[in-house]
């Protein structure tokens, strides 16, 4: 679970390797099942693909939480630096940051390698030209679009659905809902949360509700690591300027969406959920600011 670096006294190489590491299981899992349905087919309908990404942000958790406190998102990480500061210190913004794209890169390399020659086949199969309009439909498996290509196709009369302050808004959004139910799951006064053992799940599965409720509209981000590391990748494996910075230039969407919204979920939560939540905790309970457990 989520917790206390301050506290932990981890070392910042080993916190910084348990940071990629996990940011790698989460991208590797969550890329991987959107490349398995959108090159192979694989998956049946889009609860399926967001029940494999709750799964592996839920084993990503499990693997690397005792190593570095399992953040795997730069939006987490700013939350906790300055809502939690006395348990996560701001000077670990930066490393942690830089490990978990470090860790999305390497989670897109993958998926490029493994993936390579279903995706020239799907390019070939529907006339895609790897780099020019449209090629979003094969991108896709990478970095997001808005709306979702593989629901509505590309192009003006797609883009015309969902702007990009509209799309920063919702991936703003789902991140402020993420964010609120890890504060809440990791505040030792919450007496009725799942703990530790259960808490990675409950995350998970909470990012996958809102994958299978927002992906039509953003493919659902919530995470500038998850976005931006494969999205580099795609850059430099001839997707271009479809990668970065997009069409409509709306790679940032994902960046300052995430960044805004993480904020605006800990805000919520410290100014609405906590002080009622911690004014009904048994008496006796251990004394906690409602940081990470």
């Amino acid at each position: 679970m989520i917790q206390s670096m301050a506290k932990k006294s981890i070392p910042t190489l080993r916190a910084c390797l348990g940071e990629a590491l996990g940011t790698y299981l989460l991208v590797l899992f969550g890329t991987g099942a959107v490349a398995a349905s959108v090159y192979s087919g694989a998956q049946v309908g889009l609860w399926q693909v967001a029940a494999v990404w709750g799964f592996g942000v839920s084993i990503a958790i499990y693997v690397t939480a005792a190593i570095s406190g399992a953040h795997l998102n730069p939006a987490v990480t700013l939350a906790f630096a300055i809502f939690r500061g006395r348990d996560f210190p701001f000077s670990l913004v930066l490393p942690y940051w830089a490990a978990q794209l470090a860790g999305a890169v390497l989670a897109g390399l993958t998926i490029f390698w493994t993936y390579g020659v279903l995706i020239e086949r799907f390019e070939a199969e529907r006339s895609i030209v790897r780099g020019e309009s449209g090629s979003e439909l094969s991108a896709m498996g990478f970095g997001e679009y808005f709306p979702n290509p593989a629901l509505f196709g590309t192009g003006a009369p797609a883009e015309e659905l969902v702007s990009p302050l509209q799309a920063a808004a919702v991936e703003g959004f789902g991140t402020a809902i993420l964010v609120i139910v890890i504060f809440a799951i990791t505040d030792r006064r919450n007496f009725a949360g799942p703990g530790n053992r259960l808490g990675p799940f409950f995350i998970g599965f909470t990012l996958a509700v809102l994958i299978s409720l927002f992906a039509p509209l953003t493919q659902a981000g919530w995470n500038p690591a998850r976005d931006f590391g494969p999205r580099i990748v795609a850059y430099f494996a001839g997707w271009g300027d479809i990668a970065i910075p997009g069409p409509r230039s709306g790679f940032w969407v994902y960046i300052i969406g995430p960044l805004a919204g993480g904020l605006i979920g800990a805000i919520f939560y410290d100014r609405v959920v906590r002080p009622v939540l911690h004014s009904l905790a048994p008496s006796g309970s251990e004394s906690s600011d409602g940081g990470p457990a």
